[in-house]
């Protein structure tokens, strides 16, 4: 792989598994040092150990985003390790769909939390960070991991699919903001990709949908997107991605 990101510093939430490990490597690959944040300490170590073993650099930062303050002391262990972040790609979130009528009110709520809070939380904690690379190396990626959700109706997916339109419309709104400061920011959104997002779903609809899908629809990879958000952050500085969608090529909606 070219290395087209040497002498770049990421940050990467949820690390441990699915499109954050593949982008975590995907970076280290491509030259990036690599702060690797999820809450899953044994993950890390591991995912650390495999970008190592390849000739990366990786730091392992066993965090939990929906804590304010966490995020705020990572951010200051990737300034003290490797002087500071020029590119954050937030990926934490959950899928937990349920009809509007079953009113699990406990799973809105911890899809609000990671989805919306913990992104706002990991935005708030390396932002600063982000300005100040900017200012010194002419560019910094802020990339924040929608899905088509945000766009397209799913029954069931009401309050996933609030989330994730929070994060496209946001992303928008700060692209206007920060761009004049040099921080690029751009929205993946993507449609069904294999990951353990899937693992958490319980609702009995939303399991058979998930099902069909996969006898119908070659399912998109994490390296898939991994690759997507390398070539993001590997554009010239005057280029800005603002969206981008990516979906399996049988998926209709």
């Amino acid at each position: 792989m070219t290395q087209t990101l040497i002498g770049r510093v990421a940050v990467v939430t949820g690390a441990s598994s699915g499109i954050g490990e593949a982008t975590a490597k995907q970076l280290a690959a491509a030259g990036a040092k690599v702060a690797v944040l999820a809450r899953r300490a044994d993950r890390l170590e591991r995912l650390v150990k495999e970008i190592e073993q390849a000739g990366g650099t990786a730091l392992a930062l066993p965090v939990d985003v929906t804590d304010t303050a966490a995020p705020v002391a990572a951010a200051a262990q990737v300034a003290t390790e490797f002087g500071g972040a020029d590119l954050l790609f937030n990926n934490a979130g959950v899928m937990l769909p349920a009809p509007a009528a079953e009113l699990a009110v406990q799973q809105w709520q911890q899809q609000i939390d990671l989805n919306i809070s913990g992104l706002m939380n990991a935005i708030g904690a390396f932002l600063p960070q982000l300005i100040a690379s900017a200012a010194e190396k002419g560019v910094a990626d802020l990339i924040n991991t929608s899905s088509i959700a945000a766009q397209n109706i799913f029954p069931s997916f009401a309050v996933y699919s609030g989330t994730k339109a929070y994060v496209t419309h946001l992303s928008r709104t700060l692209r206007a903001e920060l761009g004049a400061k040099d921080v690029r920011v751009s929205v993946i959104e993507p449609g069904i990709v294999g990951t353990e997002l899937q693992e958490h779903v319980t609702d009995p609809g939303a399991l058979q949908w998930l099902a069909d899908a996969k006898e119908t629809i070659t399912w998109l990879h994490p390296e898939d997107v991994a690759q997507t958000v390398g070539f993001l952050a590997a554009q010239p500085a005057r280029v800005n991605l603002q969206q981008v969608t990516i979906m399996p090529t049988r998926q209709a909606a």
